[in-house]
């Protein structure tokens, strides 16, 4: 479990995401939204969202806690009452390429009950960051879990208003404090809005500060239905979607965390529906704007797992887009020379993406100090290009700390192996990937973990021998140099995993898509693995082999390079035909196209890809008819 240490290092990104542990990052994630549903933040939103969410959104996208609602905790009421309409959250999208890939869903929903796109109207509000509820004109509940909320009509009766003084009644909205009001009256007594927004909601008698919120009318209810909003066409949402957002977001005195777009055709909203965490028909849009001229207290070098030596630029707390920023990578070294980043500069500041802080441009330079030595190993750095490099591989304990973490990364079948769990066993003598797994549960013991701990890793390293896993990304988890995923599952379509490690500099160059220069690291950096490679395969790792493209039983296959699609009801899962098509060569998708060969339909299937496929001359084959050609 983490401790408050530990939870408050990664609350202030001292910790970076990436080097966590899925169950660190799980844990951190639950106790951050804890945190905010009883009004104690301890990360903003955006960092919640852009950095914690989105992390566990990309390791371990169907997790529990991704595909629900959220209670609120403890504070509110211990009755939960049944909302007079599901309250869900939202789902979110951080760029238009995202927004397109909405509008594509609507386009293909809209198709199946035959409603011309034309005929759709979107309508945009800005999206309050408050506390959510609704309103029948009886009872406020809090959104709850989205089907029962709290009563918590008492902030009503302690004189909360309604905003432009409106009736009750009006449905969902959000319980808000005037942005202005905040920045001028309470922002030098609670850390974030969402702190005294709390305060008004909790069963406990209100403090001062409340009680002068609410009768300045600063404190109030906002039904969404108040809001301004923006509602047009498709084409007109295409053609104005910033000049909308920009409106929308500074069309309010309140905090807002992104602009909500909805459908407003009842009958489409209906088809389109919700899964157990959002509307289909609806979607937050979230960007980032904010600059900081921000000053560097220092640069310091970290070493990669590589060698390669990255400043780091320590900066004055500042505050950007919701989050208190401390530091910002300066990329590489030639950067930095030429750049005049040091102790002293001024620099412009941005969230890429609202997510990484980036340095813009050095508005002041200063004096630049360039580190002769590894900070982790001391040994004589030297240049290649514009990086600086440690080539202390193998004795150099930050390159040799990020390799092990970066193998159970990519890995992606093993949990607990952090960065706190690897460094531990880095000091105590641990070097390898492969030693790790030699481990049993009375050498962790000795090393200082819990015997509940031990066990619980030991497991882990059974499981993740016993789960089948691609060949290709388990080479890929060694980290050689130009063997990412992508280069790995390319060189075993051509040599089998047992083959890789004999092939010559020419063989590989000979391969599509591998240079000269290439194939030359390539080679070397098996020859480094190939022990360590050699006793992790011996403990019995269950290898998922790639089909070689000069596989005769591949390629003689009816199916073999075909485009096919798979749809409806199954008699077996469709991931395992998915699975097993591939493996065969066969080239799986998920819609229909002019481009695809074959259809395999199955029970239930949607009356669109049937016709789809009757326009571009699809040949259409049920389940059967599929496996019995392919097994001739």
């Amino acid at each position: 479990m983490l401790n408050k240490s530990q939870i408050q290092k990664i609350s202030d990104l001292k910790v970076l995401v990436r080097d966590l542990s899925d169950s660190e990052l799980i844990e951190f994630c639950q106790i951050a939204n804890h945190r905010y549903r009883i009004g104690q933040p301890i990360v903003s939103d955006a960092n919640y969202d852009f950095i914690f969410i989105a992390e566990l959104n990309k390791r371990i996208p169907n997790h529990p806690f991704l595909q629900k609602v959220e209670a609120e905790s403890e504070g509110f009421s211990d009755e939960k009452i049944k909302l007079p309409e599901k309250m869900l959250s939202t789902d979110k999208a951080y760029s238009w390429r995202e927004i397109e890939k909405w509008l594509e869903r609507i386009s293909k929903f809209s198709e199946e009950i035959n409603t011309l796109l034309s005929e759709i109207q979107i309508k945009g509000t800005a999206k309050l960051d408050g506390f959510a509820g609704y309103d029948d004109g009886k009872k406020l509940y809090t959104r709850g879990d989205g089907n029962k909320g709290s009563d918590i009509s008492r902030v009503f009766e302690r004189g909360l208003g309604i905003l432009n003084d409106s009736e009750r009644g009006q449905g969902p909205g959000e319980i808000v404090v005037k942005r202005s009001y905040f920045e001028s009256h309470l922002s030098g007594h609670f850390e974030y809005p969402r702190n005294f927004q709390a305060s008004l909601i909790k069963e406990k008698e209100l403090d001062k500060f409340a009680i002068e919120a609410i009768e300045a009318q600063a404190a109030l209810f906002v039904p969404f239905r108040q809001l301004p909003f923006w509602q047009g066409s498709i084409d007109e949402f295409k053609n104005q979607f910033l000049d909308i957002v920009i409106e929308l977001e500074g069309g309010v005195d309140f905090d807002i965390d992104g602009v909500v777009f909805e459908i407003v055709n009842p009958e489409l909203k209906e088809f389109m529906g919700s899964n157990r965490k959002f509307h289909r028909w609806q979607i937050a849009y979230k960007e980032n704007k904010e600059k900081a001229q921000v000053k560097v207290i220092s640069v310091t070098a970290q070493v990669g797992r590589t060698g390669k030596i990255t400043p780091v630029a320590e900066l004055e707390p500042t505050q950007l887009s919701g989050a208190t920023i401390y530091r910002a990578t300066g990329h590489h070294y030639g950067l930095v020379k030429e750049q005049g980043l040091g102790a002293g500069s001024v620099i412009e500041l941005t969230r890429s993406g609202m997510v990484i802080p980036k340095i813009n441009k050095v508005l002041k330079t200063a004096e630049v100090d360039i580190p002769l030595n590894c900070p982790s190993c001391n040994y004589l750095l030297t240049w290649d290009s514009d990086f600086l490099m440690c080539s202390n591989e193998n004795d150099c304990p930050d390159q040799v700390v990020g390799k092990m973490i970066y193998f159970f990364r990519i890995l992606g079948n093993n949990d607990g192996f952090g960065h706190a769990t690897i460094q531990k066993l880095y000091d105590e003598g641990i070097r390898q990937v492969s030693d790790i797994y030699l481990l049993n549960i009375d050498e962790l013991v000795s090393m200082g973990f819990g015997e509940k701990t031990s066990q619980n890793l030991i497991n882990q390293l059974q499981r993740s021998r016993q789960e089948s896993i691609e060949d290709w990304r388990f080479l890929a988890a060694f980290g050689v140099h130009r063997l990412g995923m992508g280069n790995c599952e390319n060189l075993l379509k051509n040599y089998s995993i047992d083959e890789v490690f004999n092939l010559s500099i020419a063989s590989i160059a000979e391969i599509d898509g591998f240079a000269e220069l290439t194939a030359e690291v390539i080679f070397d950096g098996l020859l480094s693995i190939k022990s360590q490679y050699d006793v992790l395969v011996s403990g019995g790792f269950d290898l998922e082999k790639t089909i070689l493209t000069t596989d005769e039983d591949t390629s003689s296959n009816p199916f073999y390079s075909k485009k096919i699609v798979f749809t409806g009801t199954m008699n077996q899962p469709r991931s395992d035909l998915e699975k097993q098509a591939k493996s065969l060569g066969i080239k799986v998708s998920k819609s229909v196209s002019s481009k695809t060969d074959f259809l395999i339909i199955g029970e239930n299937v949607g009356q669109s890809k049937m016709n789809k496929a009757k326009n571009n001359g699809v040949e259409i084959l049920s389940e059967s008819e599929y496996l019995k050609k392919l097994n001739t």
